[in-house]
């Protein structure tokens, strides 16, 4: 927990550096949108009144491709505009899944982990080669705030979501479902599902194991499931299992308690 910490703190700070020159930026769009527009508009009825320009002019005016960059200059405008919501979502999302506060418990949206966690993941769900892009179909219940350890449960989602995402690399038409529900006015369950080749039985026995892994060399310590069940069971007193067919995909559940044992 210390090292999640530890990081956490860094990558907080790294978007916060970032927040900094995109709030320039975002600030100076819009004047910059309308200054463009002014010019263009003026530039328009110069072409309108004086049509026959010397020569000198004209060239220029050709060599620089006049008419091209009227046209181009506010689509280019508009790109950096959705670049930089792009950047500032990115922030937020690591802002959000870095949370520094496992020395204590916070009242947490799991919708808002959840998104962040997918949001960091985004370039993970594109297509890759023979596979197309994953498709991930929320189903988001009306669920209570948990209270835990938001950077824990977050690098859970990860571990769970990376999973799923590994296990759809020869799939044809791959698919997360992500379903959300209040058990109880005590607990909520969170369902991670893919429609991947599925486990067999010895497998979904041994899958909580330390150092247990069914990726080749270098592609996985085989700790990530064991220590996500740790942060569920010992560090929140919830509950994670899976289920699984081959052939038939791979569901994780993970269900919390909304109060922490601890503020009892």
């Amino acid at each position: 927990s210390e090292k999640l910490s530890s990081l956490g703190q860094l990558i907080a700070c790294v978007a916060h550096e970032i927040n900094n020159p995109i709030g320039c930026i975002s600030s100076n769009l819009a004047p910059a949108k309308e200054y463009v527009a002014d010019i263009i508009r003026i530039l328009q009825r110069y072409q309108q009144r004086y049509s026959h320009l010397d020569a000198e002019l004209a060239a220029e005016a050709n060599a620089a491709d006049l008419e091209f960059v009227l046209e181009d200059l506010p689509k280019i405008l508009r790109a950096i505009e959705s670049s930089t919501v792009r950047i500032r979502d990115i922030s937020t999302s690591l802002r959000n899944f870095s949370r520094s506060d496992a020395t204590y418990l916070v009242a947490t949206d799991i919708h808002e982990g959840l998104d962040s966690t997918l949001m960091i993941l985004h370039h993970r769900l594109k297509a890759c080669g023979d596979r197309p892009e994953i498709q991930v179909v929320k189903q988001y219940g009306q669920v209570s705030p948990v209270e835990c350890y938001p950077g824990q449960i977050n690098q859970v989602l990860m571990n769970l979501l990376s999973n799923a995402i590994d296990a759809l690399e020869e799939n044809k038409t791959p698919t997360i479902t992500i379903c959300t529900e209040q058990i109880d006015k005590d607990s909520i369950r969170i369902r991670i599902a893919d429609n991947g080749p599925g486990m067999t039985e010895s497998v979904l026995q041994n899958l909580f194991k330390p150092f247990f892994t069914t990726k080749s060399i270098g592609k996985g310590t085989g700790l990530g499931l064991s220590i996500s069940r740790q942060i569920i069971q010992d560090k929140h007193h919830g509950n994670v299992w899976c289920t699984s067919k081959l052939g038939e995909g791979t569901e994780f559940y993970i269900e919390l308690p909304i109060l922490h044992k601890a503020a009892l």
